[in-house]
């Protein structure tokens, strides 16, 4: 059997919970990226990021719809604003709450995405979790309970308000792409990078000149991981539930504060780590009890 047949056989929902962990493990730089930067402030990066990332899913769009672009941005409907907004909101919190926090506070606190969405899809969706989910979130649970408990104190109250600000829009944000997953929503990504890019626009206007290396650090941020990132989320929600989505997420968080430990030297403490293992844990032997149900089917 060639490697085209056995990926044939391979389960949509196995493909998107690999997307998930791709897309997961590629933002966890952004931390580190952000800790790179020499000069430029959360506006600043926040403006050269969604300029990239917006070009870059307005390619997409250009080259997947051609002829049909009005018509299926128009389709995604004040849904899609709301998704958008929601979205370009998320992205604004988490650069102001890295900048007034430590990644680890920071990423701790938005691991309570996932159980936040789950309640905000129970309420709207009124999807149930399967006994495996819910068991695999009672375990992250527990490391996200560890590391919040250790880390909130340490970041600034701005800086935690600012992470719970993100955990409420991208939840919303996600249940919101589930709720429309008959709809190709791939616009609401522009979108999202537009309205961020006009907002930091505003708060800076007339300076937004940065170093050139934190100029490059921001195009790759916003060209690279978080759009790449974006469109496998944006995939995985037409086929995962809403809470399943942001469970993947997690790995995101317990990643982020390693990558800015090993690298720039901001240690997290130890029961950090320790609740980081138990979150990459219970994703991975969730992800690999899936890949067992999808191989065999």
């Amino acid at each position: 059997m060639t490697y085209i047949d056995r990926m044939s056989h391979v389960s949509p929902r196995l493909m998107a919970m690999g997307m998930m962990v791709l897309s997961s493990v590629g933002i966890s730089f952004g931390g580190l990226i952000v800790r790179s930067m020499q000069e430029a402030d959360a506006w600043q990066i926040s403006f050269y990021r969604s300029v990239a990332y917006a070009s870059v899913i307005a390619f997409v769009i250009l080259w997947r719809y051609r002829g049909r672009v009005v018509p299926q941005i128009r389709a995604v409907g004040l849904s899609g604003v709301l998704a958008a907004g929601m979205s370009a909101c998320a992205g604004m919190a988490f650069l102001q709450s890295l900048f007034h926090s430590s990644v680890a506070t920071t990423l701790f606190i938005m691991a309570a995405i996932p159980f936040v969405t789950a309640f905000v899809a129970w309420l709207v969706l009124r999807e149930r979790l399967a006994p495996i989910t819910a068991l695999t979130m009672a375990v992250a649970a527990a490391g996200v309970a560890i590391m919040v408990g250790d880390g909130v104190a340490a970041g600034s109250g701005y800086g935690a308000v600012m992470a719970l600000v993100c955990v409420l829009c991208f939840s919303i944000y996600a249940v919101v792409l589930r709720y429309n997953r008959a709809v190709d929503m791939l616009p609401v990504l522009m979108f999202s990078g537009i309205f961020l890019a006009g907002i930091a626009a505003i708060a800076r206007w007339g300076d937004l000149a940065v170093p050139m290396q934190d100029l490059i650090l921001c195009l790759f941020l916003g060209g690279v991981l978080s759009a790449f990132g974006n469109l496998f989320f944006l995939a995985a929600s037409r086929v995962l539930a809403a809470a399943e989505l942001t469970m993947f997420m997690l790995l995101e968080f317990a990643l982020g504060p390693i990558w800015v430990w090993v690298f720039v030297n901001e240690v997290p403490t130890g029961p950090a780590v320790m609740g980081g293992c138990l979150v990459i844990l219970a994703v991975l032997t969730r992800a690999f009890y899936e890949s067992k149900l999808g191989l065999k089917s």
